[in-house]
């Protein structure tokens, strides 16, 4: 801190320095010292024309869009270096390189390689989001805008504290101040910075997509929207149910969409003046429509047996699973089941038993 205020304490003992320094200097020297900062500033022009449209022309040969984005990202600041280059040139042919001159030309230095840095994290937000964009393209776009943010802020306190330790400033007490600024931001926004770290979660375990059907607690139903701090389902109802993030990544989850399959598990009841030969035919054409049909699992459980005596039916115990887990394919299908276990039924001769008594009345003989 001190240099900087001698500095601006002794700005007119600088500027005299500079014009009793350049005064005494020949003018073919100074013009040369121009000439030289000129000539590097040609050349950053040149770099900036020629070299990166070469770079340019090279990487539009590859499939991705992140090395395009790298180079117009990198133009500013590396162009930047030419600069520096020929202020320091321009410094040392005159002979000019005294204290805060030095701390001058560091500190560019210092800002060029923070620029550099800063830009970086335009390329981490588009590669992020061209990563995750497969999983849930919205979160990831805003989580990759989220990090972005806090990235730049981190690189913007680096930098200042960096150029200000080169002109001798302490920084301790400023970044002590941060630390409990910090404190204070994140007691404030603790439900806030949860639901946000949840929502990272989500994205990085996969466990939910949009479009998916699941049930968090007591909500249920489709998946329409992950954000930054909710998570909207719309329920089979058509209400939308808003769920904090926090919440979805602290609790089970069951989405049924995942399974791949659902369970058929069903009773069908026959009438007692149904056959052995009549039952076992009709067990083996069910079975065998099953078996083949389209809609049917091929690689899970399946169960026809005639296994219950009831009041009154004899009862059959269907136990499969449809290969879909869409709700309406999975009506379907079980419909086109129902209609071909009725045929099956009905071709062998047989009838449904619905609930019914039969009551005897005895006639009195006496």
């Amino acid at each position: 801190m001190q240099n900087i205020l001698d500095f601006f304490n002794h700005s007119d003992t600088h500027i005299t320095f500079w014009m009793q320094k350049l005064s005494a200097l020949p003018f073919m020297k100074i013009a040369m010292a121009v000439a030289l900062f000129l000539f590097f500033l040609f050349l950053r022009r040149i770099f900036a024309l020629f070299v990166i449209k070469i770079v340019k022309k090279f990487f539009d040969k590859t499939k991705n869009t992140i090395d395009d984005q790298s180079i117009k990202i990198l133009l500013g600041p590396v162009s930047f270096v030419f600069i520096i280059i020929g202020f320091n040139a321009f410094l040392s042919m005159l002979d000019l390189h005294v204290t805060w001159t030095r701390h001058l030309s560091t500190s560019l230095v210092v800002f060029d390689v923070f620029w550099i840095l800063f830009y970086l994290v335009d390329l981490f937000q588009s590669a992020f989001g061209h990563i995750n964009k497969q999983y849930s393209k919205a979160l990831s776009a805003e989580i990759g805008k989220f990090l972005s943010r806090i990235f730049k802020i981190i690189i913007i306190a680096l930098g200042m504290m960096s150029i200000l330790q080169v002109w001798g400033i302490n920084v301790s007490a400023f970044v002590a101040s941060l630390g409990l600024g910090g404190l204070a931001f994140a007691l404030a926004a603790k439900d806030a910075a949860a639901n946000i770290f949840g929502s990272i979660a989500i994205l990085a375990d996969k466990a939910i997509l949009v479009g998916e059907w699941i049930k968090v607690d007591d909500a249920e139903g489709v998946v329409m929207d992950i954000g930054m701090r909710t998570t909207k389902i719309k329920s089979f109802e058509n209400a939308i149910i808003t769920m904090p993030n926090q919440i979805i990544a602290n609790t089970k989850i069951i989405n049924y969409s995942r399974r791949g399959e659902r369970r058929i598990k069903a009773r069908i009841g026959l009438t007692y003046d149904t056959t052995n030969a009549q039952m076992q035919t009709i067990l083996a054409e069910i079975k065998s429509m099953l078996q083949s049909h389209h809609g049917v699992s091929k690689t899970s459980t399946l169960i026809v047996n005639f296994d219950r005596f009831e009041d009154s039916s004899l009862s059959i115990f269907l136990y499969f699973f449809a290969n879909t887990a869409n709700w309406e394919r999975y009506l379907q299908i079980k419909e086109e089941l129902n209609l071909n276990i009725i045929k099956i039924v009905e071709d062998n001769n047989a009838s449904f038993a619905f609930p019914s008594q039969t009551i005897y009345i005895e006639k009195d003989l006496s």
